[in-house]
């Protein structure tokens, strides 16, 4: 590698990580090569951080976050708070868990023992909530194949999609429940004022230095602030109704691209440079709450507090137990764990008629359960070691039914299996290690299954992708899939020799030997998530492999105790997955330090989720930002 002034460009610090990376996995030295010692391996890895880690010095050159647009998610949670209203604009689909009876209350530190929800794939009877009449339903930001929906690179804004959000904005100020009943600050921004002519004009400009103030989410120049101000007193010198001209320049605030586009300002130098306390103050909302900062926030930013540590410290805290949290929990871990991919399994009905009853599918139970866990381990601050191996879990009486649990009299006495408009999830103790956790609940079973077959190497690059934030490379393009059914002369092979013939390919064996391991290791879970011991064909299932090449494990127990044995990195991969959800772009090179340091910290403090997220926010990449300096030009007689 090339080295200037100590410093690596982007490209030689991601061959430098990509060493790293494959010294750490034991896929480099190759295994036909002579190995490193346990004690040459750490010192070598040690030396390579260290030596990375000192090139990318706040002169280096770094990732920065993009400008983007509000995504579908954050615009209607940006509008109901701006306006203060007590709905929401559209019903937004992928809230795949609905609150009932007011379960989530992060301010306890406590999840009740039970609670009541509904499901996403429930249909309309879930989709009917206090909302705008006339206000269309905005088509969704899909989640980006390499993160989430809020990625800058998948959020552009075309001709057509811009004159959407126009037509978007003027309908929800004109939306027949766009009222005083509906609206919070109706007096105070809407309400004619009881004042003469000669006063209209001051408190037509108090009143939009406010609202532009919190729309924007900046302090508002006098050039901006006049321009909306004097499209309003225009409006009212014409006839037009005082609450019409503030309903008109409400819309075209919501239609800015002030109010549309997530950025940080620009500055003349290329080291990185402390986020503005208006910036930092968006940036953390839109994090935890997926919204525009709150009063609190914006006064902290206005004085200038916000990038004291102990300030922005106590941010979070109050930020975790605010419930506007639940926004939190609405984002990020379905998108984390992929779940929208249970949306579209489809068993095979013969064969698993267990998992439909009536016209619904078992899917809606399942997808429940790793949510509920999540918010659970956040709001009760525990480790992110329950994601792989808890103590607890939540399930309805269908879901206890459908993992084959012995169920008290008394449990089916007060539960209804046949639940469909809200679903009770009970906490339960998990005292069979089999389950409990993530990776071993029916959900992603279920999901990373085909009709009639499990998938081990779908699980496998689950496993890789969401756990330890190692996505395998995509296969090549001329490797047919495996029959679901086998053909014939292959029924008496278990699913482990069918698959065999894949790993004899040059081109595939480096990414088999990296995901077979883990996708096999919970082959015992038929393709709905039950525990089985042996395939149709009576052959045993072996699920047997090793860990990253030196953790040997005979059972799923074995296996969730390897993961536990590297919770380190683990917890490195999911401080990844959170930081890259924070900045809302793909993470790089350049950002190893940071994670390693977040990861030490949250180590530090029992692996707890909420010491993780602080550390996300206190960051370097989260607090700073970088603008590249454009190359200057040529001379043409050059």
């Amino acid at each position: 590698m090339t080295w200037q002034n100590g410093k690596a460009s982007a490209r030689e610090a991601e061959l430098f990580d990509d060493l790293i990376r494959v010294i750490e996995h034991r896929e480099m030295p190759p295994e036909d090569a002579s190995q490193l010692s346990s004690v040459q391996r750490t010192m070598l890895l040690q030396t390579l951080r260290e030596a990375l880690h000192q090139s990318l010095s706040d002169q280096a050159e770094r990732s920065q976050a993009p400008i983007r647009r509000l995504n579908r998610f954050q615009y209607n949670n940006a509008v109901v708070d701006l306006f203060q209203l007590d709905c929401v604009v559209f019903t937004l689909p992928e809230k795949m868990v609905r609150v009932h009876r007011d379960y989530f209350r992060p301010e306890t530190g406590v999840m009740a023992d039970t609670v009541v929800v509904g499901s996403r794939p429930l249909g309309k009877s879930q989709l009917i909530e206090p909302r705008l009449a006339g206000v269309a339903m905005f088509p969704q930001d899909l989640r980006a194949e390499h993160g989430f929906d809020n990625q800058a690179d998948h959020l552009s804004l075309s001709p057509l999609l811009m004159e959407s959000f126009l037509k978007l904005s003027q309908s929800i100020t004109q939306s027949p429940d766009f009222t005083p009943r509906r609206v919070g600050i109706w007096n105070d921004f809407f309400a004619p004022p009881s004042a003469g002519q000669d006063e209209i004009d001051v408190i037509v400009r108090d009143r939009m230095q406010w609202f532009l103030g919190r729309a924007f989410r900046r302090k508002v120049s006098d050039e901006l602030l006049n321009r909306y101000t004097s499209f309003v007193i225009r409006q009212i010198h014409r006839g037009v109704p005082f609450t019409d001209a503030m309903k008109a320049v409400a819309a075209a605030a919501i239609a800015s691209p002030n109010f549309l586009y997530l950025y940080d300002g620009g500055t003349r130098e290329q080291e990185t440079s402390p986020l503005t306390d208006f910036e930092l103050a968006s940036r953390l909302s839109f994090f935890l709450w997926g919204s525009l900062p709150d009063k609190e926030l914006s006064d902290l930013a206005s004085a200038g507090k916000l990038q004291d540590a102990n300030v922005l410290s106590g941010q979070v805290d109050r930020m975790l137990r605010d419930r506007k949290i639940k926004r939190f929990c609405d984002s990020f871990p379905a998108q984390w764990l992929q779940l929208d991919r249970i949306i579209s399994s489809l068993p095979d009905p013969e064969q698993f008629p267990e998992f439909y009853f009536a016209k619904y599918r078992d899917s809606m139970h399942m997808m429940v359960e790793p949510l509920l866990l999540f918010e659970t381990v956040l709001i009760e601050n525990q480790s992110i070691t329950q994601f792989i191996d808890s103590d607890f879990t939540y399930r309805s009486l269908l879901l206890r039914e459908a993992y084959r649990e012995e169920i008290p009299a008394e449990v089916r006495k007060n539960r209804h299996s046949g639940e469909v408009t809200t679903l009770t999830f009970d906490r339960l103790p998990v005292n069979d290690r089999r389950y409990g956790g993530l990776i071993t609940n029916a959900a992603v079973m279920t999901m990373t299954s085909g009709p009639n077959r499990t998938q081990p190497i779908t699980r496998g690059a689950w496993l890789a992708s969401v756990i330890f934030n190692d996505p395998p490379d995509p296969p090549p393009a001329d490797v047919p899939p495996l029959p679901e059914k086998p053909p014939g002369g292959e029924e008496q092979l278990t699913l482990r020799e069918r698959l065999s013939a894949h790993r004899e390919r040059a081109d595939c064996r480096g990414c088999h030997e990296q995901i077979d391991p883990l996708g096999f290791a919970l082959e015992n879970y038929n393709p709905i998530g039950v525990w089985r011991d042996s395939y149709q064909n009576g052959r045993d299932v072996d699920m047997s492999g090793v860990l990253f090449q030196k953790h040997a494990f005979g059972d799923v127990i074995e296996f969730k105790d390897a993961i536990l044995a590297e919770k380190d990195r683990f917890a490195r991969g999911f401080s990844g997955h959170v930081l890259s959800f924070a900045l809302a772009r793909r993470l790089d090179a350049s950002d190893r330090a940071a994670v390693d340091l977040i990861a030490q910290e949250t180590a530090a403090d029992d692996y707890r989720i909420q010491t993780l997220i602080k550390h996300v926010v206190l960051s370097e990449p989260f607090r700073r930002k970088y603008t590249p300096q454009s190359e200057p030009h040529s001379d043409v007689s050059d």
